[in-house]
């Protein structure tokens, strides 16, 4: 397995994206191309505010038949599991953070429907996924997140924050995540590997397909 990637490691190679007077290239063709983004590009004011829908916009599962939960997984998205048990999944994610998680179950649920036992199961599985996000050397915290604006499959997300690099700190996140460099497979992998492990000492399961 590969060494831990360090938080002096992973700000060098931050650091090493920068152009001469420190800054990194915006990303234009990722978060700052979407529609959602709120800021023009050239000016960096607020968008003018766009008028009320009619009703929410439909979410990808809100009909059962067509979750992606009901097809068999394709071996690219098992490979994406990082651990899991008879009713859980914990995927990575490919993102430019020491690492970023997804937790879902296996049946088709949201937040708002899930049966009390997967929910009294999803409170121990946070806190033992950020107790060992927030273990890895070049992360300080662990931020959890869950929208749903675009699945109706409960997908709640765990992001490991940089460690020591304030800059870094709360909502504004993600708005830097993706003008990061992008990290390493393996050391995304080895980070992924140590949070499998703990969660198998802490709750059982099994650790990732990449080590079997």
């Amino acid at each position: 397995m590969s060494t831990l990637e360090t938080a002096e490691e992973f700000h060098a190679r931050v650091a090493a994206a920068t152009d001469d007077e420190g800054r990194l290239p915006v990303a234009i063709e990722l978060m700052p191309g979407w529609d959602i983004f709120p800021f023009e590009l050239d000016t960096l004011r607020i968008k003018p505010l766009e008028p009320m829908l009619d009703e929410e916009p439909p979410r990808r599962g809100d009909d059962l038949a067509d979750c992606p939960c009901q097809q068999p997984p394709s071996p690219e998205q098992e490979a994406q599991v990082a651990w899991s048990n008879e009713r859980w999944r914990l995927k990575v994610l490919d993102m430019r953070l020491p690492l970023a998680l997804i937790l879902q179950p296996r049946a088709h649920h949201d937040l708002a429907d899930l049966p009390d036992d997967l929910a009294s199961e999803m409170g121990r599985l946070t806190v033992a996924i950020t107790a060992a996000v927030e273990e890895l050397p070049s992360v300080g915290r662990c931020h959890v997140g869950r929208y749903g604006d675009g699945s109706a499959h409960l997908h709640p997300f765990f992001f490991g924050r940089p460690a020591r690099m304030p800059q870094l700190r709360g909502s504004t996140l993600l708005d830097w995540e993706e003008n990061l460099p992008e990290v390493p497979e393996g050391v995304r992998r080895a980070n992924a590997s140590y949070v499998a492990a703990r969660l198998v000492e802490r709750l059982g399961g099994d650790g990732p397909a990449w080590e079997a």
